[in-house]
């Protein structure tokens, strides 16, 4: 089962010791042509947080196609996990066609404290992945050659669009190396946005605020 956006590739930035500034065009020739739809999806994205730049994208597409989804695929691809379900699980499924074929549009931010990487979707029909299964809640994986643990619990968000969950994961590398990622998913009808907040320290509610945030602007794209 494949998974993307994936929170395996973004920890390795950090794990690694590599920039999470580190800046990522997305390439022209993967881009689709303009037209309403990719128009509404690009409305449906973040603008700029404060402090913070454009650090990819906005690149708009068929879901399976952009760039940060391959690059989710391939680190799963390559990390080796105790448990190869757990590393995109409550996220959506680039393997299923309906999903890899949907229209979405993908934009990352980064800072020196830690990234944002927002992907949004519009399905062919309303669909949501399913809650974070209890044993994907702790596991080891191989990431870039080093061994990374992986806690992960649910956060008490409070409800946004027609279905929502957050979770906040910790990733523990070599010498207690550590990093945080804030998971966050919304679904407004047949448009699911996907969210993942990376950096060494990850609060709670600064993850609810890019919700909150995220979730509005949703709104307003599909009025």
């Amino acid at each position: 089962m494949r998974k993307a956006v994936s929170g395996v590739f973004l920890t390795a930035l950090v794990i690694t010791g590599c920039s999470s500034g580190e800046e990522q065009k997305a390439p022209a020739a993967g881009q689709a042509p303009a037209s309403a739809e990719t128009d509404k999806l690009r409305a449906a994205l973040l603008p700029v947080p404060t402090g913070m730049k454009v650090a990819y994208g906005p690149e708009v597409g068929a879901f399976g196609t952009l760039k940060s989804t391959q690059q989710g695929l391939e680190a799963l691809r390559q990390a080796k996990a105790e448990r190869p379900e757990c590393a995109g699980a409550a996220q959506l499924d680039a393997a299923v066609p309906a999903v890899a074929k949907a229209p979405a549009a993908v934009i990352a931010f980064a800072a020196d404290s830690g990234s944002i990487t927002q992907a949004v979707v519009s399905l062919p029909s309303p669909a949501f992945p399913k809650a974070l299964p209890e044993q994907c809640t702790r596991y080891t994986a191989d990431v870039a050659g080093k061994k990374v643990t992986y806690r992960t619990k649910a956060l008490k968000m409070p409800a946004k669009g027609d279905q929502s969950h957050a979770y906040l994961t910790t990733a523990t590398g070599d010498k207690d190396t550590t990093a945080q990622i804030g998971s966050v998913m919304i679904r407004r009808g047949t448009m699911v946005m996907s969210m993942l907040v990376v950096g060494r320290q990850v609060k709670p509610q600064g993850i609810f605020e890019l919700a909150r945030l995220a979730d509005e602007t949703m709104a307003k794209a599909s009025a």
